[in-house]
């Protein structure tokens, strides 16, 4: 696969009207040989190009990517759901994703009362995207919907990952590379992490990269557009996928290619676009619906500044794991992590310690810019770019072995993830005291009003209303549910009274290490 790269660049146009492939190369003798002199020699199984219909024993290539998208699909479907039966919730984000989309769902707006009676979730972070998932919830009212709807999303991004990187680099590196990729710290964490808007973002971002790869303009800037309408940040990742654009569109107009120029042209639209885009959205959209008292730079920083807090320590540790485990620093040669500057801006200007980290679901949307941006320079070094002088054979041996060093390092790191939690067999099982807990939450009818903590959240929100502790605007509901398996709740009516003095609860149910109190 040496000279593979060079021959995809000569016969790609700089503006293609479809999807083209990269054609195979000639298996002849060589040119200006005589004819019979050469030998035709046995393609390996895993070559892109070996495979004929009627072939017995041998996949077609073009399934590598939709095998491996199924496989993980189920992974990350069996992570999010066995953590669900078990009552695991890490957080209230499940709840309220759960009640925008139940408010999409009956052709209402996006209302998540988790975050005070009638809060418009769009006033928090402009997602309309998850409107998508309505039509299924209303068929499935269930949190599952939304976590099942997540590990599809997932899954779906290692398509355009697996197969430009099998184009590019062959057909066993591109399977290493996509399962690299499927299991990578920062999709695990996510996946892990309940349920999260960014789902969306995950294809859109592959799709639209490997499209760049593979110079195909015009589908690489309308996969990015939809990037606005996922979360209010993302714009700026879109204008960055269009500077990309403009910078290998560039190469073409260089080299005297017909159409780099117009390229070029709407690349900057899209820069424009991506970035007023998320101005008006951070500006005045959500401000609109979120109400008196919206601070844009709250999610900034507390102190209304720029300024971030994070140490450098901490900031070049965020890098380093987000580098080295998807091909060491060999990314940082490609254009492509100019998309993955815009996240991490925004995250080390935050005043929040979550956001400057591993943990959670902050780091999915990187993971395929990195993966992507390691394929673009494993190619071209392997190759060598148009123009350029190819690199030393020293130099492209080791690159060569990138892809299976990306997937022993994502399988070694997999015995710290939640994927290593489903070889255990109670990842399956569902205890007494779930059980029981369970069988508490049911003592709340259908329709009520409840005040709840985070462990009963994911129980209730699809048949009742749900407010967060602290946060019924003054309303005295007809439940508390608490989750307490530590034990912090010693007087459960008690508690209630300070909470609504002038209303009195009696305590229903207790087991499981859950509380269920009704109001008389």
């Amino acid at each position: 696969m040496d000279g593979e790269r060079e021959r995809a660049e000569a016969v790609l146009p700089a503006q293609e009207s479809g999807p083209r492939e990269i054609p195979a190369p000639a298996r002849g003798p060589a040119a200006g040989a005589p004819a019979g002199a050469g030998t035709r020699t046995k393609a390996p199984w895993w070559n892109v190009r070996s495979w004929r219909p009627g072939r017995p024993g041998v996949l077609p290539a073009r399934l590598d990517a939709w095998l491996l998208a199924a496989a993980f699909s189920a992974l990350y479907a069996a992570l999010s759901l066995s953590r669900y039966r078990r009552m695991e919730t890490m957080s209230w984000d499940l709840g309220i994703f759960e009640q925008a989309v139940k408010g999409y769902a009956h052709l209402h707006a996006p209302v998540a009362d988790l975050k005070g009676p009638g809060f418009d979730e769009l006033g928090d972070h402009f997602s309309p995207v998850l409107a998508l998932i309505a039509p299924a919830y209303r068929l499935f009212p269930t949190p599952v919907t939304l976590l099942v709807a997540q590990a599809l999303l997932f899954a779906l991004s290692v398509v355009p990952v697996t197969r430009t990187a099998g184009l590019l680099l062959g057909r066993g590196r591109g399977l290493a590379v996509g399962a690299a990729y499927g299991l990578s710290w920062g999709v695990q964490r996510a996946v892990d992490f309940d349920f999260h808007e960014i789902a969306f973002a995950m294809p859109l971002l592959g799709f639209s990269l490997a499209a760049v790869l593979r110079r195909r303009w015009t589908a690489a800037m309308l996969w990015a557009l939809p990037l606005v309408l996922v979360k209010e940040d993302l714009g700026v990742a879109a204008a960055m996928i269009g500077a990309v654009v403009w910078l290998r569109a560039g190469k073409d107009t260089v080299r005297g290619a017909a159409g780099g120029g117009e390229v070029r042209r709407w690349a900057v639209r899209l820069m424009v676009f991506g970035v007023v885009m998320s101005a008006w959205e951070i500006g005045w959209l959500i401000p609109s619906f979120h109400g008196p008292g919206y601070d844009a730079f709250n999610h900034i920083n507390g102190d209304g500044s720029l300024t971030g807090h994070v140490p450098p320590v901490t900031a070049l540790r965020t890098v380093l794991w987000l580098l080295l485990p998807a091909g060491g620093l060999l990314a940082l040669r490609s254009p492509l992590l100019l998309v993955a500057l815009p996240t991490l801006g925004w995250r080390f200007a935050s005043h929040y310690p979550e956001n400057w980290g591993t943990a959670w679901h902050y780091n999915a949307v990187l993971m395929p810019v990195v993966f992507l941006a390691t394929v673009d320079c494993a190619a071209l070094v392997g190759a060598g770019a148009p123009g350029r002088r190819r690199a030393p054979r020293w130099l492209r041996s080791p690159v060569r072995a990138v892809p299976a060093a990306m997937l022993g390092a994502a399988l070694a790191l997999c015995t710290q993830l939640p994927a290593a939690g489903l070889t255990h067999r109670d990842a399956y099982r569902v205890d007494a005291g779930t059980r029981a807990a369970k069988k508490a939450l049911d003592r709340i009818p259908d329709g009520a009003t409840v005040e709840a903590n985070v462990g009963p959240l994911s129980r209730l929100v699809r048949r009742t209303t749900v407010y967060w502790v602290g946060q019924t605007g003054g309303r005295a509901p007809d439940y508390m549910a608490f989750e307490n398996l530590s034990g912090w709740l010693q007087d459960p009516a008690g508690y209630a009274r300070q909470l609504h003095p002038r209303a009195r609860y009696v305590t229903v149910a207790d087991a499981g290490g859950y509380v269920v109190l009704r109001r008389e």
